[in-house]
C-alpha cells in the first residue's frame, strides 16, 4: 500500500459554495470580521452597537447575493484552474458590492467612510481574501495527509483473516464446483484491487453496490444459507458519487456482529434510495445483546463518519441505532451526479 504523500500531489481547489458547512464557515468568519472592524472603530459600547449595525446594512446583503452567486456558478467555478477560479470568485465579491453599494448605500446616511466604494471594495477584496486563503490552508491540512491516512487506517480494517477463510472456501470447491471457485477468485482479485488502490477520489454508487455484492458472495462461501442478503436497490441513483468502500466495511461490520455469532441464519437488509436531492443508503442486520462481537463497532462507525465528513461536510451524516433485535446504520449524503463523459 502506498505511503502517506506529504507532497503537494493533491491539487487545491475552489470550496464547493453550495455546501451547508462551507456557508456557516463563511458566515461565521465574515461575521466575526464585521464585529472586529465595529470594535476597532467604536470607543463605547452604545458606539460598538451603533457601528455593528450600520456595518451589517452593507455586509449582510452583499454576503447574501456572492453566496448565492457562487452557488449558482459553482460548476463552473470548479472548472477553471485555481488562479481564474480565485480571480472569478473575487470579482464575483466585487460585483455583489457594488449593486449593494448603489441599491442601499447611496441611499443610507452612514458614517464618514462607508459610503465611498473604493472603500468597499478594499474591505471586500480583504475579506474575500482572507476566505480564500483560510479554505486553501484548510484544504491542504486535510488532503492528503489526514484524509488518505484516515482512509488507509479504514481500508486496513479489513479482517485478516477473512483471506485465508475465502481462501480455505475456494480450495474446497476446487473439484466439486470449478466455476464457482473461478468466479469466487475473481471476485477476491477484484476486492482486495480496490483494497490496495489509493481510492482518493469519489466512485460511482454502482461500483461500489457491485464490490459490496462481490464481498458478501465470498463471506456466502463459509457461512451458506446462514446468510440471508435483501438487496432493495430499485431506487438507487446508479450515477451518484460516493467515498470509496463506505458500503464494505460496514457489510463486513453486519457480518461479523450479526450473522458470524447468531445460532441460525440472519438477514443483512440493504436498501439504498434517494430522495430529492440527498442519497440514503440504510443497512439493517440482527443484533445480539449479549457477546464479545460488538467490541469495535463504534471505532468503525467513527471512522467511516470522518469519511464522510472529509468529503461532504456538515452534509452528510451516519446514524447508528438498536431496533428491537436489529442493529440500523442510516447514512445520508448529498447526491452528487457523476460527471458525463
Amino acid at each position: 500500500m502506498p505511503s502517506i504523500n506529504q507532497n503537494n500531489s493533491y491539487p487545491v481547489t475552489l470550496p464547493d459554495f453550495c455546501n451547508l458547512g462551507v456557508m456557516l464557515r463563511v458566515l461565521l468568519i465574515v461575521n466575526l470580521m464585521g464585529l472586529a472592524a465595529a470594535l476597532v472603530r467604536a470607543h463605547t459600547y452604545a458606539e460598538w452597537f451603533g457601528e455593528v449595525q450600520q456595518i451589517a446594512l452593507i455586509m449582510q446583503p452583499t454576503l447574501l447575493l456572492c453566496l448565492i452567486g457562487l452557488c449558482l456558478l459553482k460548476r463552473l467555478l470548479l472548472r477553471l484552474s485555481y488562479p481564474f477560479g480565485v480571480g472569478a470568485v473575487l470579482a464575483i465579491a466585487l460585483a455583489s458590492v457594488s449593486l449593494v453599494h448603489k441599491l442601499i448605500v447611496n441611499r443610507l446616511f452612514l458614517y464618514e467612510g462607508m459610503g465611498r466604494l473604493d472603500y468597499a471594495w478594499l474591505l471586500t477584496l480583504l475579506v474575500a481574501g482572507t476566505l480564500l486563503a483560510y479554505f486553501n490552508m484548510r484544504s491542504r491540512i486535510l488532503s492528503p495527509a489526514i484524509g488518505e491516512a484516515r482512509l488507509q487506517a479504514l481500508q486496513a480494517r479489513i479482517r485478516p483473516h477473512f483471506l485465508f477463510n475465502s481462501i480455505n472456501a475456494v480450495m474446497s470447491l476446487v473439484r466439486s464446483e470449478p466455476q464457482r471457485a473461478e468466479r469466487a477468485l475473481q471476485d477476491m482479485a477484484d476486492l482486495f484491487r480496490v483494497l490496495m488502490r489509493e481510492n482518493r477520489e469519489l466512485v460511482r454508487l454502482e461500483d461500489e453496490v457491485n464490490l459490496s455484492w462481490q464481498y458478501l458472495e465470498l463471506e456466502s462461501l463459509r457461512l451458506g444459507e446462514r446468510l440471508q442478503i435483501a438487496w432493495h436497490i430499485d431506487k438507487m441513483p446508479k450515477d451518484a458519487m460516493v467515498p470509496p468502500l463506505i458500503l464494505q466495511p460496514i457489510l463486513e461490520n453486519a457480518v461479523y456482529h450479526g450473522i458470524e455469532p447468531a445460532p441460525g441464519p440472519g438477514e443483512i437488509g440493504i436498501n439504498i434510495f434517494h430522495t430529492r436531492d440527498q442519497v440514503q443508503i440504510v443497512i439493517k442486520n440482527p443484533y445480539l445483546k449479549e457477546g464479545s462481537h460488538h467490541v469495535g463497532n463504534k471505532m468503525a462507525m467513527q471512522n467511516i463518519r470522518e469519511r464522510l465528513s472529509l468529503h461532504f461536510d456538515a452534509e452528510a451524516r451516519l446514524k447508528c441505532e438498536v431496533q428491537g433485535n436489529s442493529y440500523l446504520v442510516h447514512i445520508t449524503m448529498p447526491y452528487v451526479k457523476a460527471p458525463i463523459p
